[in-house]
């Protein structure tokens, strides 16, 4: 049976149509539930900051990994491929189509094609963060260099959490990192649909978008946690370095929102650069008419029981 996936920027509206096309299936008798491939959205209680849909927003329709863990726990991709890959067969077994939806092209990627990780050991990892924290990211690049070459020249050289990850496979496994995913075996049948939007517009939209969570609470929301309860890869989740550098007077509210809108503008940027790179999406207006119609027309017969 086939796996819709939908994919594209952040803020383009990828969580609103998924509603409408399990809907519009529910209307012609398929059963249709939603997978997030977002890891921040797995996060209990960070759920301004990471656009988590609400109850209402959900539209009656069963959603899979949000609010999962504490904010606390490190979370790793095998971890969350494991889980994913768990809830797409359940919603299989069940006759069910599952809708993968989410803008990270690697946990897209781990959910949904033959991908394997190197093993991880928490205390070398943190041995490495360390170092980075001390020496910087260009001397850890240089680190790097001169025991995996190849992988050096695939990772820039300021993307610390890439390096640090490389040296932490290499000392765990005693084999080099493979820095370049390979090319992509499928696990499931998809169809894979990416929503397509200009730059002005999408950046537009992702300061309308920050605005609005700050609006919505998102300083309180953040005010709830303490600094230690973000783990390494929760940190990760834009906005709530920033939200936390304003709690602590070391900014104005007004810098962390502009600080927040120029950072998810470049992630926005990779991302679009990212599923450019697959030849199986079927890229697609945002704000086409008749949107969620056009994906029910992509599955075809499959729409059917």
């Amino acid at each position: 049976m086939t796996v819709l996936v939908i994919v594209g920027p952040t803020a383009v509206g990828k969580s609103t149509l998924s509603v409408l096309v399990a809907q519009e299936l529910t209307r012609s008798g398929r059963t249709a539930e939603i997978i997030s491939a977002d890891s921040m959205q797995a996060y209990i209680g960070m759920n301004i900051g990471t656009a988590t849909p609400n109850v209402e927003e959900r539209g009656g329709i069963a959603h899979h990994l949000l609010d999962v863990w504490p904010s606390t726990h490190v979370l790793t991709v095998s971890q969350y491929q494991e889980i994913a890959r768990a809830a797409i067969n359940e919603v299989l077994s069940r006759g069910a189509l599952p809708i993968v939806v989410g803008g990270s092209g690697l946990y897209v990627a781990a959910i949904l094609d033959d991908l394997q990780f190197p093993a991880t050991d928490p205390e070398i990892r943190a041995k490495f963060e360390v170092q980075l924290e001390e020496l910087g990211a260009s001397a850890m690049h240089r680190k790097l260099a001169l025991v995996d070459p190849a992988a050096a020249a695939e990772i820039g050289q300021m993307n610390g959490r890439r390096i640090v990850r490389a040296l932490e496979v290499l000392e765990v496994t005693g084999e080099k990192f493979i820095a370049r995913l390979p090319e992509p075996v499928e696990l499931y049948q998809t169809i894979r649909v990416g929503l397509e939007i200009p730059r002005e517009q999408m950046d537009e939209r992702i300061a309308v978008r920050v605005h609005q969570m700050f609006a919505d609470g998102f300083v309180d929301e953040v005010r709830t946690f303490a600094v230690e309860d973000f783990s390494v890869t929760a940190t990760r989740a834009i906005g709530y370095t920033q939200v936390l550098e304003f709690l602590a007077g070391e900014c104005t509210e007004d810098e962390a929102i502009s600080e927040t809108i120029a950072i998810t503008k470049k992630f926005a940027r990779r991302q679009q650069r990212w599923f450019r790179q697959d030849q199986r999406i079927t890229w697609l207006d945002y704000n086409e008419v008749g949107l969620a119609s056009r994906v029910c027309a992509l599955l075809g017969d499959d729409t059917k029981q």
